[in-house]
């Protein structure tokens, strides 16, 4: 949701983490808890949060291998080589000159649309993915029990729920999605 090099948060990854306070309570009492973890300082997070208005757990993993441990994210060296497993499968190279329909099938000019709203090109972009994992502690020890990407995270963005059964569903056409203190804004 928030590379290290970005000035903001990812507005789809906003727009899904708008609906975890709400969801937290009921949660909690089946003994879970969500925490968001994203790779940028501690204090962008800190900062990003507040403007949000958001409340869950939010966790810095800068220096750290969590994000890469769980494919969530990749190096420059990994993304030009095409040694990228991600949402279960390999990727190629990332050619000398944008991505194509790599990571959408409306092509790089709406993901590139998307990177400059958190300060940062495609490529630097690109090398945070959204991911969701879950874990259990039992008995001191703490297991991997599942993770999902890309277009498996859909379930969690709340609104696609609410317009998957509106008249016209998604009705998507290109970039539609802002942050929510962003809408009237272009």
């Amino acid at each position: 949701m928030f590379g290290p090099d970005y000035t903001a948060g990812c507005p789809s990854c906003s727009a899904v983490a708008d609906g975890f306070d709400g969801s937290a309570v009921h949660m909690a009492n089946h003994d879970v808890t969500l925490h968001a973890v994203s790779r940028a300082p501690l204090a962008k997070l800190q900062a990003y949060k507040r403007r949000m208005g958001w409340k869950f757990p939010w966790a810095s993993s800068l220096g750290k291998d969590f994000n890469f441990d769980f494919q969530a994210s990749l190096t420059e060296r990994q993304q030009r080589e095409g040694t990228v497993e991600y949402n279960y499968r390999r990727e190629p190279a990332l050619p000398l000159r944008g991505l194509g329909d790599a990571l959408t099938s409306q092509g790089e000019a709406l993901v590139a649309a998307v990177a400059a709203t958190t300060g940062t090109d495609l490529a630097t972009y690109t090398r945070e993915r959204p991911g969701m994992s879950a874990f259990v502690l039992e008995d001191g020890i703490v297991y991997h029990t599942y993770s999902t990407y890309s277009r498996g995270l859909d379930a969690l963005w709340g609104t696609y729920q609410w317009l998957d059964r509106a008249p016209k569903g998604r009705n998507e056409t290109g970039y539609w999605w802002r942050r929510h203190d962003e809408y009237g804004k272009r």
